[in-house]
């Protein structure tokens, strides 16, 4: 048996890598690079980044039917194409603003205009404004990742293997964190900040390459041969015969619209909406938690490390999220569907250490980072699972649009847990001793509440996704 289904799994998970290395180039050059340049202040930084998730949660919402009207190949190269797009525009920012700010003829008077002048709040209005440009069509190019690469490991493996090769792409989401903090600042130190964007944001056309030579339908691949698509196929009523069409007839579409009148289709919802933001905000705020509470920021060799770390043990242990399923099926003869919810609810235990961070930071900041990491890999190891129900529920033809409703839902889940926890903290930190909690004061008692929050939301989604769907029901069109 061939095994190109393996590597078209690794473009999926390049491809998740680079959403990642772009979506935070623009965090890790804000402060240094781009702030005194176009005299942001962290207001503005705030509006773009709020924005940007607002931007997101709604493409996502279209993006899944997009893909599914488009096909796969074709999707998901217009989507990585027009991220790449967006990412690459950032770096043009610059020169745009000298075009529509009076008195500035180059790039270098910029950053010479005198802070807080009339001048200087007309470059940092335009600037923001430019910069948000770019972050909507950043956004609407990334909200096809993830429904495009559930589509094709629907597309490419059984069901009982779903979980695992979602959990491989998905660790490109902690590979990119990991990366990223080591690339991006030293090209634009050494670079100019622009060139991070556009050798980033390059990336991602170096893949459209790949995928367009190497992706095709497992039916038409010339890389599959008979053995491997019985395998991929070994869930359909009609085996593939050696003439390699396809097994099943053109499965009916299920109408946008329709797809919320499914509990399946709540189920997943919830799911999403409770535990993205978790990630988000370990993701947002880990750098500065390690900062504020054991004065290591993310340049120090400590931060470093303790982000290190963190990382390593998410996209390590984040890996096993996806097996265990798999080995649910394979040995225990489960269904791959209560197998998955199995899986999840074992998952779900994970983050429940991120209750001990805080106390335990007490004894050593290697601590908090051990075990938001395994908080983080439990996130990670649900986040592939939770994907494959939809592949369990839906048929083919509708796992994309599914899928982007579940991240908008993510997405609005992600902009609510980071709006309130900025504001918690501000809170916590004004009041000081005045603000306590479980034997926490001030900030230490804000980011408490907030690992408390994270550490129950993976239960408290599971017991609901289980009361909306309480056993294997899958939607028939």
């Amino acid at each position: 048996m061939t095994n190109w289904r393996w590597w078209i799994c690794s473009l999926l998970f390049i491809a998740t890598t680079v959403n990642y290395l772009d979506r935070q180039v623009l965090s890790l050059t804000y402060k240094e690079f781009i702030a005194p340049e176009f005299h942001w202040t962290d207001a503005d930084y705030g509006t773009i980044t709020s924005l940007f998730s607002i931007f997101y949660a709604i493409a996502c919402l279209f993006a899944g039917k997009f893909v599914d009207w488009m096909g796969t190949k074709k999707g998901y190269l217009i989507a990585i194409g027009v991220w790449s797009l967006g990412a690459v525009m950032h770096a043009g920012c610059g020169v745009a603003t000298t075009w529509f700010v009076d008195g500035i003829d180059s790039v270098e008077a910029l950053r010479a205009v005198e802070a807080g002048s009339n001048i200087a709040l007309a470059i940092s209005t335009v600037s923001v404004y430019l910069f948000l440009l770019c972050r909507g069509i950043l956004a609407l190019g990334e909200s096809g990742n993830f429904p495009a690469a559930i589509k094709t490991t629907a597309e490419y493996f059984p069901k009982k293997d779903r979980a695992f090769a979602t959990s491989i792409f998905n660790a490109g989401a902690s590979v990119g964190a990991l990366a990223a903090p080591l690339l991006i600042p030293p090209l634009a130190k050494n670079l100019g900040w622009e060139w991070a964007f556009i050798i980033i944001g390059g990336l991602g056309f170096l893949w459209m390459f790949l995928w367009q030579f190497m992706y095709d339908k497992p039916e038409k691949s010339k890389h599959v041969n008979k053995a491997e698509l019985e395998y991929i196929h070994q869930d359909d009523a009609v085996t593939p015969g050696p003439d390699r069409e396809s097994p099943t007839a053109e499965e009916k579409s299920i109408p946008f619209i329709k797809c919320f009148g499914f509990k399946q289709t709540w189920s997943f919802i919830v799911g999403k909406f409770l535990t993205d933001g978790v990630w988000w905000f370990f993701l947002f705020w880990a750098p500065a938690y390690f900062q504020d509470q054991f004065n290591a920021p993310a340049s120090s060799p400590l931060g470093q490390g303790l982000i290190f770390t963190l990382y390593a043990i998410v996209t390590v242990v984040s890996l096993f999220g996806g097996y265990l399923p798999k080995l649910f099926v394979e040995q225990k003869g489960m269904h791959p569907y209560n197998g998955r919810m199995l899986a999840m609810l074992i998952f779900a235990f994970f983050p429940l250490v991120a209750l001990a961070a805080q106390p335990l930071g007490a004894y050593s900041p290697w601590w908090p980072a051990i075990l938001i990491g395994i908080a983080g890999a439990g996130h990670q190891a649900w986040s592939a699972n939770i994907f494959s129900t939809v592949g369990d529920m839906f048929p083919k033809s509708t796992i994309a649009s599914v899928t982007g409703i579940g991240a908008m839902a993510g997405g609005i889940g992600s902009m609510i847990i980071q709006k309130v926890a900025g504001n918690l903290f501000t809170y916590a930190e004004g009041q000081g001793a005045a603000f306590h909690f479980m034997g926490f004061e001030g900030k230490p008692a804000g980011y408490f509440i907030m690992f408390c929050f994270c550490g129950l939301a993976y239960l408290t989604g599971w017991i609901i996704m289980k009361a909306l769907v309480p056993k294997y029901k899958p939607v028939e069109v």
